[in-house]
């Protein structure tokens, strides 16, 4: 539905370089990556706000590469709300039926059904001066749906919202997908969100695409040492690979299955790392001696470091088990984690 074509832009200070990009007929799709990634830049591009080099952006079969955003029937809502002040709720949700031609009776299903949805109802006689963060969201939301786009933006529309305010204003914007024909295409930092509602995603970096793919594929097999870093994959080494075992310094770890190169890397995510006090008697096949060389203080959960020879693992597990286990630095332990927890690239 959505096909961004070898997609190259400059910019005085940045470059977006050979984007490609295919989603389909109402999808949610995720866009994540560090601050600075080109993921703002690749949004304003597709609504037309941003010249491109070179490159083509499709919408369907429609070639909008080279039209007016107001011929794009996309939509683009920004974190900071970009109200107008001087109207009201109800004036700023239809404002965009000025330059659409959208029949009115149309228009007023519309309008009940989003008032509905996003429960502003009752605010619409309101000047956004009078509106707490999440209520300026999804009156955000209700304008750039009223004119019922192709393609819904959403530049980290969660990320300024307080959190009593966030899950409020994602699970209205997981009601909005469910209940309209539209593409989302949505920018965000947050992995739960990502999680919560999309089930394909794009990691950008440097101005580049990183790995397109299904979320289980990015957070579990990411395909470069970038990704395994962005998504949280804390255990990750340079490896040799010696049949089905990979040599990590003076540490030989079984994968399970035997790898096609001799080089490369072993990822594993924190939570799949278990630590005990005893020998583990199960279907783990990595079990290593370790010691206990930092404890850190994560909120819900401590990140604990142990060294297992010459390499460092780390595990995230909860504050009761650390007290459980009366870790401290220095307790001898031993570090467990199957073979279908490791991925190799």
């Amino acid at each position: 539905m959505i096909a961004v074509q070898d997609l190259n832009i400059s910019l005085p200070e940045f470059d977006l370089s050979d984007i490609n990009l295919s989603i389909g007929e109402s999808e949610f799709f995720i866009l994540m990556g560090p601050t600075g990634a080109g993921k703002t830049v690749l949004l304003e591009a597709m609504a037309g706000l941003v010249p491109i080099r070179s490159g083509k952006i499709f919408i369907g079969e429609r070639d909008i590469t080279t039209l007016p955003p107001e011929k794009r029937d996309i939509s683009l809502v920004y974190q900071d709300y970009a109200l107008f002040p001087h109207l009201t709720v109800l004036e700023n949700i239809t404002y965009g039926l000025h330059f659409h031609r959208i029949d009115r009776a149309q228009s007023e299903v519309m309008l009940t059904r989003l008032l509905e949805i996003l429960n502003l109802r009752h605010l619409q006689g309101r000047l956004p001066v009078n509106l707490s963060g999440g209520e300026k969201q999804r009156v955000s939301l209700a304008r750039a749906l009223m004119v019922e786009p192709r393609v819904l933006l959403l530049d980290e529309p969660l990320s300024a919202l307080d959190p009593a305010f966030r899950e409020e204003v994602r699970n209205a914007i997981k009601r909005l997908h469910q209940s309209s024909n539209a593409t989302f295409l949505m920018v965000t930092h947050d992995f739960a969100e990502a999680l919560s509602l999309a089930r394909r995603a794009a990691v950008m970096n440097n101005g580049r695409i990183e790995q397109v793919g299904s979320i289980e594929d990015i957070f579990q097999r990411p395909s470069s040492t970038f990704v395994a870093d962005f998504v949280g994959m804390k255990n990750l080494f340079t490896a040799r690979f010696k049949g089905t075992k990979a040599v990590v310094r003076s540490l030989e770890i079984e994968l399970g299955r035997e790898p096609s190169d001799s080089i490369g890397y072993i990822a594993i995510r924190p939570e799949d790392i278990v630590i005990s006090r005893e020998a583990i008697a199960s279907s783990m096949r990595n079990s290593f001696k370790a010691g206990v060389t930092g404890i850190f203080d994560q909120g819900f959960y401590y990140e604990v470091h142990v060294r297992a020879g010459e390499v460092t693992f780390k595990s995230l597990i909860t504050k009761r088990s650390v007290f459980e286990l009366q870790l401290r630095e220095g307790t001898e332990v031993f570090v467990s984690f199957k073979s279908t927890a490791i991925h190799n690239f």
